[in-house]
């Protein structure tokens, strides 16, 4: 439950996540992992509970003081997914999407096919439930947007062609999880009853057509609405359309990510999107740090004990099938080996979506309408969850940032399958 928030724990989070910002960079790591850690260790489970020396008991207290939820940060979390989906529709515009829909289409399907299925097969094999089985299925299927977006830009991969492969893929992967958040939220909430889940799929399967009439035939109405000599007014005009379309979806049970991330293309039809990435940019890290540290802020990590072997199963098996998937839509994309190679080290990264989808699970369940699955379970998942996209993020941009050393112990071996020769400059 969220409580009021005081100036000392904003400055006590944002202290935090610069310290975090600090560390990944000496580190050489997203710090995404890094802004989870450091809010479970400034949560009640770790600092709440650990033993405070005598010599300070007089100044703290039996306990140490802990950061806990407020409305502050849970609001603001709630931001930082809006802002992160927002730019992820900056970059790829309907116009795009409607040119390269065959390749989208193709390449996100054997993407749904391999990942989703394995996640499947996983779900049944750790909890012999088939609601269970689905919950994780989607927290395995989906790649981070956010973080795969920020390594895109932090490589220098954004405007290379191995990039067009993975923003589809996860255009994709997103649509699919709107109406997989729906389904799930209802099927929760209904005892696990499929018809329950009818009218909510029904309220955001309109929500998406409005949000895409609009993003086709507004485009005009956009320009407008950004012509102003003031950046001032711009970003005031910006987030009154985002954060107001997205509450609105939020409240018809629609998830605010997707909502964003279609404001996002419909602002980039615009003349201004340079504007919009530049000013925005930095509300964009703010809040999407606020985030990753409010997941860390409710996660015990004493859990994590009981989900390792979990975890390791998982890692095993999914990051392969993303390999395979991301290749082969590299190929879809008529990529060359080296850079479908790059899609699918790209691919494996997990982060924003997968916590979402456990998030909204716990969310549901925790509302005490929710019996088609036990607390235990929920729990589980929601620990497994979380360390899952500690070890997939890290795993994710480490192979990435050593792109060239996978390039170059798999390359020769795929062309020499493929009987063809290295193209020079490639």
């Amino acid at each position: 439950m969220a409580t009021e928030t005081t100036l000392i724990e904003i400055g006590v989070l944002f202290a935090a996540a610069a310290s975090a910002g600090v560390l990944a960079n000496r580190l050489g790591q997203s710090v995404i992992p890094l802004y989870i850690l450091f809010g479970m260790v400034l949560n009640e489970y770790v600092l709440g509970t650990a033993p405070v020396p005598e010599f300070l008991t007089p100044v703290v207290g039996e306990t140490f003081p802990y950061l806990a939820e407020t409305d502050f940060i849970y609001l603001g979390a709630e931001l930082g997914i809006v802002f992160l989906l927002f730019f992820l529709g900056l970059e790829f515009n309907l116009e795009r999407l409607l040119e390269t829909r065959n390749r989208i289409g193709k390449a996100g399907s054997i993407d749904l096919a391999l990942n989703f299925g394995v996640g499947l097969v996983l779900g049944w094999f750790f909890f012999g439930d088939l609601l269970a089985a689905f919950i994780l299925a989607g927290i395995v299927y989906i790649s981070s947007s956010a973080i795969i977006t920020k390594s895109l830009i932090d490589l220098g991969w954004i405007a290379n062609d191995e990039a067009d492969a993975m923003l589809g893929t996860l255009v994709y992967e997103d649509l699919f999880i709107a109406i997989y958040l729906a389904v799930v939220s209802a099927l929760v909430l209904g005892g696990g009853n499929v018809g329950d889940a009818i009218g909510q799929i029904g309220a955001a399967m309109a929500f998406i057509v409005g949000l895409l009439v609009l993003v086709y035939f507004g485009s005009e109405w956009f320009q407008q609405l950004l012509e102003t000599d003031s950046f001032e007014f711009l970003v005031l005009r910006t987030l009154g359309v985002l954060v107001l379309v997205s509450g609105a979806a939020l409240s018809l049970g629609v998830s605010e990510a997707v909502a964003a991330f279609f404001v996002g293309m419909a602002f980039s039809s615009t003349d201004h999107v340079h504007d919009l990435e530049q000013l925005l940019a930095p509300l964009r890290d703010t809040f999407a740090a606020v985030f990753f540290f409010w997941i860390g802020l409710l996660t015990d990590p004493s859990v994590f004990g009981g989900v390792a072997g979990m975890i390791v199963i998982a890692a095993l098996l999914t990051t392969p099938a993303k390999l395979v998937s991301g290749y082969l839509g590299g190929r879809i994309y008529d990529l060359d080996e080296r850079r479908s190679i790059r899609v699918g080290l790209g691919m494996v990264t997990r982060g924003e979506f997968s916590l979402i989808i456990a998030s909204t699970v716990i969310a549901v369940t925790s509302s005490g309408s929710g019996g088609a699955i036990g607390t235990g379970v929920v729990d589980t998942i929601y620990a497994f969850s979380v360390g899952y996209v500690l070890l997939m993020s890290i795993l994710g941009t480490t192979l990435m940032q050593y792109s060239d050393r996978v390039e170059a112990a798999l390359v020769p071996r795929l062309e020499r399958v493929a009987g063809t020769e290295k193209q020079p400059g490639n």
